[in-house]
Formats: structure tokens, sequence, C-alpha cells
């Protein structure tokens, strides 16, 4: 009997929840050069199809909210998300519990998008790191966004980054 072995499904898209959907658009815009697939737009607890998935996702009494989907070179999709009365949590970066704690973005020029996530309200969690020194020119760093989402760069792919299997 065989055995049916999954296949590597794509990765469509990530949603991000920001506390103002225009701001995040106009940072990921300029700063990460992601493409406007849809301007930002409220969404309104209603009948209508996206009224009623939302209601399946969110549950009942959920309003409204505005939302706005860009994507990456590599067709990956954003949905950024603005909740009213939203929050930010006390610490952004609690990677010990479950969930997604953060995203990854590749650049060659990691210091130059390092500097320009600083001038535009981010931050620098860390100094950036080679993966193997003197060996492979693999770089990293961990740093935010203006609204707390962390953002990690790689200067080169994750398959050629991870390749060899081991640091």
């Amino acid at each position: 009997m065989m055995l049916n072995k999954p296949y590597p499904r794509s990765f469509s898209h990530i949603g991000l929840s920001v506390p103002n959907v225009e701001e995040a658009v106009k940072f990921y815009t300029e700063v990460l050069g992601w493409y406007i697939i849809m301007e930002p737009s409220e969404v309104i607890e209603d009948d209508s199809p996206i009224g009623q998935m939302c209601t399946d996702v969110f549950g009942k009494g959920w309003g409204t909210f505005k939302i706005a989907h860009l994507a990456t070179s590599d067709k990956i999709g954003i949905e950024l998300f603005e909740f009213p009365n939203n929050k930010a949590p006390e610490n952004n970066f609690e990677y010990w519990k479950t969930g997604i704690f953060h995203f990854c973005v590749q650049d060659p020029d990691i210091e130059g998008l390092v500097e320009k996530i600083i001038a535009n309200g981010g931050k620098q969690r860390m100094p950036i790191r080679e993966y193997y020194p003197n060996e492979k020119p693999y770089k990293m760093v961990y740093c935010e966004d203006p609204f707390g989402n962390l953002i990690e760069i790689y200067t080169h792919s994750y398959e050629f980054t991870y390749s060899q299997g081991a640091y």
C-alpha cells in the first residue's frame, strides 16, 4: 500500500494587526517596496459575503475594521488589519508563546534596509550577525516596524542559508 505523501504547499499571505492601516501601508510600501493590491477600506458586520466570512472568523459583534492588501515581489500577500480599540501588547516579543512571532524578508543590502526601517519609525533589535563567519556572507538581523511587528532580514534565500543543515 502506497501512502499519500503531502506535497509542499505554497505560502499565500500573512495577516498583520496594526494600530493605523494607512500608516502601515505607507511604511510597508515605502520601506519594503511592497505593492498595494487593495487600498485601505472598511469592512462592516452585515449579511454580505465578506461580512458573513468575518463573522465566521471573529464571531458576532465584531462591528467594523479597516483592511488593506499588499503583495511582495514574489507574490506573497500581506493583509493589514486595523481593529477598533486595538491595543499594543505590553511585550511584543514573547517568543516562548505559541504563535507567529516574526516574519522574514530578504535583502542583500541588509545595512541599508535596517537604516531605512529606523529612519521610518522602526527599530533594530540586535546587531547584524553572520551565520557562517569567514565561510559564507550570509547575514541576519531582527528589527521592528513602527507598530511592534518583528521583521527578520536575511541577505540570502532561506534555502541557501540552511542548505548545509547545521550551524
